[in-house]
């Protein structure tokens, strides 16, 4: 097949790819998830765990090492069969935590330690390092293959220049589809059916050049298991002390590998999820391992000596004239090593940004949770990291060549991986594992295994002298990287696994034992290993009453969007009883808030960012005694005595707040009535006055043209003051005639503003719009809604203390409604008035000045429910914001 041909293949692949991706963002940005979360489309993404390793490498390792590559299908099969039970903990403590990757399970769990989430990184990243060079070496070598078999002699110029182009493509995919949204808990819906897709495309492939190899090139079943006995695949004899290890490596690789727990935890999240994968991702694997050893012993059969095994399904294709099942299997293979790095990258960018990126930025700018741009600044982060783990994959790739067994560099990601494992299930299972045993494990664990094997991996004289070989670290015989401890004769892979995996666990366990856990440890203990008794996140510690609820909402609006932040503050404040979005900094809010948050910055910066706020996270006595309690009754009477004493306070505060506000509405009224009462006497008096004048006669004309304009514009006044009572009397009664009809945002927007310019005119005003998305049509009153908006944007001018005032007017549609905020540059409304200014009482400026009677946002109200929808006042925008959200049709009915 000409290489031109092939590289157009290629790119319609990716750019099916693509559309499969994007569909499904579009499809579910309108939620309609629907199956997009189902079953099925979760036990296929789980096939990440196949790449090109298990596609090429597993054929090569077959013949080199026989029916050994069967260990590495057993150690998942018997994870997902016989660890259920590890495995629906993980998952259930992910979504109670809102894990967002390994290293914050971890560090959630110990503390909140943001320093054990850096040491998980770090693992993480140089682990898989070398299985991301993997996947750059199998698509480079795929390429050569069909470039030297081509008919016009076309010959790979170049490898590093291709894994160069295969990685930029990768790290574009990945920006594209892995960092459109903040929260991991939003679903990468594009990225997980595209996984799916290739999880179809991988295992057809490998099947078809399977079926192929038995029926097509052998006679047949019997014949190839005939030729299996007669090769030297026969006379390979299983070694137990490395069947055990590899079974071993593989099965804590399933749950360790970043971008395993990604698509198993993150991703996923449901147990209905967990209960078909239990099966069905096994036989997936039995399905990708059962024609490996007949591609292996018909490949070293039919290939010329010398020829790498690890090609074979792209070779023997090939060589037998099969250039369309030779582009399927091409097809496979890059599916295979394309889906680990996007997933495995993203897992990675995740960990980086949130515990080394933000954790910087934080305490080199700590005020910046509550005036910088958190999401842009987390987007920016995770894209870069994405671009600097596919980086180092391939200088790894450019140092080792390009020329290493696949399998091997495999292998020595899977034994780095594995050290996250001790800590892993002790946090889960052992409430007195602490931090410090965390990272005394972790570090040992990692020390040993860089120095036994990914060290020693590069060869004498590179990253270790040969007098290290040869004497050991220091000139200490017993140092000696693949003789620790003067055990001499083992695997060198056994000798790092049981190496770093006792010490790793020995030091864990030590450092547990002679410390003692601080109080958040204790309560995050007590969450992790009982997560199953309930469907909480466990004891809370933060300290009651020291957070401002404002605050919170400004620091929630950067990290989780305006719209989620406001809607989450606003259920809560109706589920404590009060209207607008202002709830009572309750320590189950706050630490809901830090939850939600830790979806999308981690565990350890959410809780740093509260901690900003809060002053400082505090444990009470009550919550240190739940925790330590064993005894259920007790508990049991804790919690409701806890549930009664705070249903009495919330109900508490709402009668405090009630009264408070009719305490200021009283006055409000006595000062409204002597308002109105100015207001009327003031043009009454002038009327009276200068008609007696007129009535006296004998006044020069010009003098009568004078009280006359007088007359008439204080009789306009008083009209209007008349008008706008008996307008808001027709409206609250709800006898008011709507004139529906089918009205332009943007010209309403534009008679507004018109309108208001005569307010303060004198004023330097500037408006900033966003005219695409005002340019949409309502079917509604647009009269009614011009006067809302006039009311407001005057109340801009008017109030507006800023030095350059600046109104900003956005529009956005959600579900059907149209949300317009109008938001100036000011220094807003205080908290104590926010609960009274829609009120018709309630004039906020000086009661003694001549001004309107305070019922322009009183009207306001009125329209918009008339209107079917509503205005209220928005909290933590810097200067006085309202939205006013109505419906894009508003029905007959209505009106």
């Amino acid at each position: 097949m000409p290489f031109n041909l092939l590289v157009l293949f290629c790119l319609a692949y990716v750019a099916m790819l693509f559309m499969v991706a994007f569909l499904a963002e579009r499809r579910a940005a309108v939620g309609r998830i629907g199956w997009l979360r189902s079953p099925v489309i979760y036990t296929l993404s789980l096939s990440i765990y196949c790449t090109a390793w298990t596609f090429y490498g597993a054929v090569g390792y077959a013949a080199r090492s026989g029916l050994e590559f069967v260990t590495i299908y057993l150690g998942p099969t018997l994870v997902f069969i016989g660890w259920f039970w590890v495995l629906r903990k993980l998952v259930r403590i992910g979504r109670q935590q809102r894990v967002t990757s390994i290293a914050d399970l971890i560090s959630s769990r110990f503390g909140k330690s943001n320093i054990l989430g850096v040491v998980v990184t770090l693992i993480a990243v140089i682990a898989a390092t070398p299985y991301i060079a993997l996947q750059l070496q199998s698509v480079t070598q795929s390429f050569a293959v069909f470039a030297s078999g081509t008919p016009e002699g076309w010959a790979l110029p170049n490898r590093d220049a291709t894994a160069i182009w295969v990685a930029g493509g990768l790290a574009i995919f990945t920006i594209l589809f892995g960092t459109r949204n903040l929260d991991a808990k939003e679903q990468h819906h594009g990225i997980v059916l595209a996984i799916a897709v290739e999880a179809v495309v991988k295992l057809a492939a490998l099947l078809a050049v399977g079926a192929f190899v038995v029926w097509g090139v052998a006679g047949g079943v019997a014949d190839v298991f005939a030729r299996i006995e007669a090769s030297p695949a026969a006379g390979w004899t299983i070694q137990p002390d490395r069947w055990v290890g590899m079974i071993a490596v593989s099965g804590a690789a399933v749950i360790c590998l970043p971008r395993m727990f990604q698509v198993m935890v993150v991703e996923g999240g449901e147990d209905r999820h967990l209960a078909l994968a239990s099966w069905a991702f096994p036989a997936y694997l039995l399905l990708m391992s059962l024609f490996i050893l007949p591609i292996a012993v018909i490949g070293l059969e039919r290939m010329p000596a010398g020829a790498n095994p690890d090609m074979f399904v792209l070779t023997l294709p090939l060589a037998e004239g099969q250039g369309g099942l030779a582009l399927l299997a091409f097809l496979g293979g890059f599916s295979s090593a394309t889906s680990m790095v996007i997933v495995e990258s993203i897992a990675l960018a995740t960990m980086v940004s949130n515990h080394i990126v933000m954790p910087l930025w934080l305490r080199l700018a700590p005020r910046a949770a509550m005036t910088g741009d958190v999401r842009r600044i987390v987007l920016l982060a995770r894209r870069l990291s994405i671009i600097g783990v596919l980086g180092l994959g391939y200088v790894y790739y450019r140092m080792s060549g390009g020329s290493v067994a696949l399998a091997a560099m495999g292998l020595i990601a899977f034994v780095g991986v594995a050290q996250v494992l001790p800590v892993l299930l002790g946090g889960i299972f052992w409430r007195g594992a602490t931090k410090v045993g965390a990272i005394a494990g972790l570090v040992t664990g990692f020390g040993v295994w860089a120095f036994t094997l990914l060290l020693p991996f590069f060869g004498p004289g590179t990253a270790l002298s040969q007098a290290v070989f040869d004497s050991g670290l220091f000139g200490l015989h017993w140092l000696r990287p693949q003789a620790l401890f003067g055990i001499e004769g083992m695997d060198p892979l056994i000798h790092s696994l049981f190496w770093s995996a006792a010490l790793n666990t020995a030091a864990f366990c030590l450092g547990s034992l002679l410390t003692f856990p601080g109080p958040v440890e204790r309560m995050q203990g007590a969450a992790f290993v009982n997560a199953f008794d309930t469907d909480t996140s466990g004891p809370q510690g933060w300290a009651r009453g020291r957070a401002e609820p404002e605050a919170l909402l400004m620091m929630a609006q950067r990290i989780l969007g305006e719209d989620a932040a406001l809607a989450s503050f606003e259920a809560e404040a109706r589920a404590q009883g009060k209207a607008g979005y202002l709830p009572d900094a309750t320590p189950d809010f706050v630490a809901g808030l830090e939850r939600r948050m830790a979806g999308s910055v981690g565990a350890a910066t959410a809780h740093a960012m509260i901690s900003q706020i809060v002053g400082r996270a505090t444990v009470s006595v009550e919550d240190l005694m739940a925790v330590a309690n064993e005894t259920a009754q007790i508990m049991e009477y804790s919690a409701q005595l806890e549930a009664q004493r705070e249903e009495l306070t919330r109900t508490a505060g709402a009668l405090r707040e009630a009264n408070e506000k009719l305490q200021q509405l009283s006055v409000q009224k006595d000062a409204f009535l002597s308002q109105i009462s100015h207001e009327l006497r003031t043009p009454m008096t002038s009327i009276r006055a200068f008609s007696e004048i007129l009535t006296e006669g004998d006044l020069p004309p010009e003098q009568v043209a004078k009280y006359g304009r007088i007359i008439h514009d204080e009789a306009i006044r008083l009209t209007r003051l008349l008008d706008d009572l008996l307008d808001l009397s027709v409206l609250e009664n709800g006898s008011v005639q709507l004139n529906l009809s089918l009205v332009n945002l943007q010209q309403l927007v534009d008679r507004a503003l018109a309108a208001a310019s005569h307010t303060r005119p004198e004023r330097s005003f500037l408006v900033v719009r966003d005219l695409p998305g005002e340019n949409l049509f309502l079917r509604t009153d647009g009269d009614r809604l011009v006067q809302v908006f006039i009311n407001l944007i005057s109340n801009a001018r008017k109030y507006c203390d800023a030095a350059e005032p600046e109104l900003k007017i956005s529009v956005r549609q959600r579900a059907g409604r149209v949300h317009v905020d109008f938001t100036d540059n000011g220094s807003g409304i205080a908290k104590q008035n926010q609960g009274i200014i829609f009120e018709k009482f309630a004039r906020l400026t000086d009661q003694s000045r001549a001004g309107g009677a305070g019922l322009g946002l009183a009207i306001c109200r009125e329209v918009m429910a008339n209107l079917g929808g509503q205005v209220s006042y928005l909290p933590g925008r810097g200067g006085a914001s309202f939205r006013v959200t109505l419906p894009l049709r508003i029905g007959q009915k209505a009106a």
